[in-house]
């Protein structure tokens, strides 16, 4: 399989695989395509354990890293470059009523405190400018590839730093309009994501948005929102993709460190069991459907807070769910193509299987148009 973006990054598979989870992203790139982890949950020191391990794993395959700069977000005016200075004053911005919310649905399922108390350090991460830049500058001094940014147009210094570095960019886009804004700024890829997809996420379906932004854009364009096969890989090339960028698909590998309560919701789950919901983080996010959803929607909420508040807000709530019995509360990104995940598999056998399903979709429309 030869497209702009093989010959870009020297893979075999224009096939993009985002993790969070590092053995996902290695085992990814060892097969041929390119594992990206998510970076947003790591402070600086963890993601530097952690591309150290995939420099050791990767057995010299390239890879890539996923930060998260909005282009917009409660405190971006505050002038405020330091870190904890952001955290301390966009804290004294979250209402009491938000946090009695919380706390009350929190007792109401038996969610116990945190042991050892809250880690206060953890409420941001990479949610802002001023905390994802730390990232990125852990990020660059590893032999990456690409460096790629979750929610709008990066920073053009930042596009400029990694182009220095002889790094790709890549970002994501929900409208032809975000598309055209990143390559404005330099960005080398666009990553079309269709409203199907997890994590944050438009409202235009993938089948409509890839032609418009292969239309507006002169970059390669990979497809995203909806890809958990070959048939859908060999769809969004139809419509003039020159690969696909896959997420959930990963959540239920083998090598996934995903919470075994969390796996087996997702497999048991239907293509109708997630919802765009401001409940995780403030902006639009596509999650499992659940009874943390449903309360955030219900005429007890306050209603959700800006990014990047909201998180901030239940960041220690999430944590507590997750070293508890509460699984109707656990909340995480997931995309409607779960409803077509039932197996666990290898992340190697995932790979191949898309190009297998892949070939076989394109010889069966070779066969629609053969004499």
């Amino acid at each position: 399989m030869r497209t702009r973006v093989t010959d870009m990054f020297g893979i075999e598979l224009p096939i993009f695989a985002f993790s969070h989870c590092r053995d996902v992203v290695a085992a990814v790139s060892r097969a041929g395509g390119m594992g990206v982890l998510g970076a947003l949950y790591f402070t600086p020191e963890e993601l530097e354990m952690e591309l150290k391990w995939i420099d050791d794993h990767v057995d010299g395959r390239p890879y890539g890293v996923d930060v998260v700069m909005p282009a917009s977000y409660e405190g971006a005016d505050l002038g405020v470059d330091s870190p904890e200075e952001l955290v301390a004053r966009l804290q004294g911005m979250i209402p009491d009523g938000h946090r009695r919310f919380v706390e009350n649905l929190l007792a109401e399922h038996g969610v116990p405190p945190l042991s050892g108390g809250a880690d206060a350090g953890r409420v941001l991460l990479g949610w802002t400018d001023a905390t994802a830049r730390p990232q990125v500058e852990t990020a660059l001094k590893h032999p990456i590839a690409l460096l790629a940014n979750a929610l709008g147009p990066p920073p053009k210094d930042v596009v400029d730093l990694a182009h220095s570095k002889g790094v790709k960019v890549a970002a994501l886009a929900s409208t032809p309009r975000h598309a055209i804004k990143q390559v404005e700024v330099g960005v080398d890829v666009v990553v079309a994501q269709g409203t199907e997809a997890g994590g944050h996420t438009g409202e235009i379906s993938t089948m409509v948005l890839i032609p418009q932004v292969v239309d507006a854009v002169d970059v390669p364009v990979l497809a995203a929102g909806g890809i958990g096969s070959g048939r859908q890989m060999a769809a969004g090339m139809a419509l003039g993709a020159e690969g696909v960028w896959t997420g959930s698909l990963w959540l239920t590998v083998e090598e996934a460190d995903t919470p075994e309560h969390a796996r087996q919701k997702i497999l048991k789950a239907t293509s109708r069991d997630t919802v765009r919901s401001r409940s995780w983080t403030g902006k639009p996010a596509r999650l499992l459907k659940n009874e943390w959803t449903e309360a955030w929607e219900s005429a007890e909420s306050p209603g959700t807070l800006p990014m990047p508040l909201q998180f901030m807000l239940i960041s220690g709530a999430l944590r507590r769910i997750g070293d508890s019995d509460a699984a109707e509360l656990a909340t995480f990104p997931a995309g409607q193509i779960i409803g077509s995940m039932n197996q666990v598999k290898s992340a190697k056998d995932v790979v191949f299987g898309l190009v297998e399903e892949y070939i076989e979709a394109i010889e069966r429309l070779d066969r629609l148009t053969g004499d």
